[in-house]
């Protein structure tokens, strides 16, 4: 089971996909809450943590939340973040000597002009490639996450290259939500189909590489030969710690669960989550195509 805490909402960008409305952005869990979330996942043996956002890394609170964190047992503790913080020399060991284990990146954009219109804050990506740099100097495990929207899917195999040239031998492909502030940019969500080559050509490369590169969102069914790379993101469990509720993943709007009935008859079914409420109101569920057991 993974504890995935999001600390708030609060973020020094403002990504143009982003969820997140200008009122959510108000609404922050405090430290005693957040203290209180790690004790609750520490009794139930939870030894796996993710603290997200928002941006966590703008909270002041964060060290000492990591050091609390290992102090309860966690023994997995990932910061995910869009690396800007990490720019600064003293930030990241400062993170490492609280506990920290790994790192999940959010790279927007590989190129400056792009990256900038993306996240609306002119001057990020030097920081965001500063961050990138510290993160894989520090030896911690480093995982960038690619988003995959409308603007953003044609790139997304330059983008991964640029990543192995820094060292990033790590990435997860992320499918754009259409879920409140985003809702009304539906334009914003590819098909799945049309994302297929992009994808095909991430890990074509990353295989041939010896590097990881999964999806997140795309069922099984949709890329035959390269099933490995199609994950669940709430397999294992996952407890959903938020400013607003808790609950857990694969019950939420981001966890899939909607599929044809023809899906019962996919070798993939018993595994699959289907895609999300967002994706199946925008496209329907009519790309995916059972895989039937061979006779």
């Amino acid at each position: 089971m993974l504890l995935d805490l999001v600390l708030g909402y609060e973020c020094n960008l403002k990504c143009d996909y982003c969820t997140l409305t200008d009122a959510m952005r108000r609404r922050n869990l405090t430290t005693f809450e957040a203290r209180a979330a790690i004790d609750r996942g520490a009794a139930i043996g939870t030894r796996a943590l993710q603290l997200g956002g928002g941006e966590p890394t703008i909270r002041r609170d964060l060290a000492p939340l990591i050091a609390h964190a290992r102090a309860r047992g966690f023994t997995e503790i990932k910061v995910q973040s869009n690396g800007l913080m990490l720019s600064y020399p003293d930030y990241l060991p400062s993170l490492i000597r609280a506990g920290l284990t790994r790192l999940a990146i959010s790279i927007h954009a590989h190129e400056p002009p792009r990256y900038h219109r993306l996240t609306r804050v002119d001057g990020a990506f030097a920081h965001l490639e500063r961050g990138l740099a510290h993160a894989v100097a520090s030896g911690l495990p480093v995982e960038a996450e690619l988003i995959a929207k409308t603007d953003t899917f044609a790139h997304l195999p330059a983008a991964a290259r640029w990543l192995a040239d820094r060292g990033v031998l790590s990435l997860r492909l992320w499918l754009v939500s259409l879920t409140d502030e985003n809702a009304a940019h539906p334009e914003s969500l590819p098909r799945m189909t049309d994302l297929l080559p992009a994808y095909r050509a991430v890990f074509d490369e990353a295989r041939a590489a010896g590097r990881r590169a999964v999806s997140l969102h795309l069922p099984k069914c949709l890329l035959p030969g390269y099933e490995e790379h199609c994950i669940d993101p709430t397999e294992g469990g996952v407890l959903c710690v938020t400013p607003d509720a808790e609950f857990t993943l694969d019950q939420s709007r981001l966890g899939g669960q909607h599929k044809p009935d023809s899906c019962r008859h996919c070798i993939h079914d018993p595994a699959c989550p289907g895609v999300r409420r967002d994706y199946a109101d925008r496209h329907g569920v009519g790309e995916l195509v059972p895989v039937r057991a061979r006779e």
